[in-house]
């Protein structure tokens, strides 16, 4: 596998509250292991909350080697979702963090993918296709009829999730395992990149000759010229 990630401010927030993590190698029991964690919380708190998962994270895979990858990404959920909603117990600083979490891992052409929260993960080829599901309050009211999905990008609770790690004491991950093929690009992001492209607008990037890097310069740069608004991270993977 072959993969870029990078996060940007934004133009508005003084912060960035994103974070990711790379790994074309294997880690653990995983064959790879790339991560996007979008956090929330008062001055520094989604910060830590971001970068504590990541890092816990990685640490867990390094230490727990389970039969299957599900149960890896499962398992370490879990795990640092019990380190931050203690942290944010202990330390009133921090009361309230939390923060999105979505890992994926690909291993004899398949995908493995664990979510939590808003950020998604997009499979691109000829076509866009969002992978994840949003655990958002816009979702949920979308998904009873009382909002389309047009009507879903202005609408001004758009960024309040239903789900997050280490805002309660448990917490459920959505998982997913899909077939894919050597064509397809992994798009893993934070919905500050989202919030600011419509889908078409990646598929054309992603699907445009440029390399890698040059792809994901080009979505950011986007993002930021539309607007901006929030902190931006993106993982952008391709098989070899």
């Amino acid at each position: 596998m072959k993969a870029i990630g990078k996060t940007h401010k934004g133009k508005i927030r003084n912060i960035n509250q994103d974070s990711f993590y790379i790994s074309n190698e294997k880690i653990g029991n995983l064959p790879n292991l790339y991560i996007i964690a979008d956090g929330m919380g008062g001055h520094k708190a989604g910060e830590y909350a971001s970068m504590c998962a990541v890092e816990e994270f990685v640490g867990y895979v390094k230490k727990n080697e389970y039969p299957h990858i599900t149960d890896t990404f499962i398992n370490g959920i879990n795990y640092i979702n019990e380190i931050i909603h203690n942290k944010s117990l202990a330390d009133e600083n921090f009361f309230g963090m939390g923060t999105t979490f979505i890992v994926c891992s690909v291993e004899d052409n398949k995908l493995f993918v664990a979510n939590v929260g808003d950020s998604r993960l997009y499979l691109i080829n000829n076509a866009i296709n969002q992978i994840t599901e949003d655990h958002s309050l816009v979702e949920e009211m979308i998904k009873s009829g009382k909002l389309s999905r047009g009507q879903s990008k202005n609408h001004p609770n758009k960024n309040i999730i239903t789900r997050a790690v280490g805002a309660d004491e448990t917490v459920k991950c959505d998982i997913f395992t899909l077939n894919i093929t050597s064509e397809e690009f992994i798009l893993m992001c934070s919905d500050g990149l989202t919030n600011m492209l419509e889908d078409d607008t990646i598929l054309q990037v992603v699907g445009s000759d440029k390399k890698l890097d040059e792809k994901l310069d080009e979505l950011i740069e986007l993002a930021l010229n539309n607007g901006g608004t929030d902190n931006i991270a993106a993982v952008l993977i391709k098989g070899e």
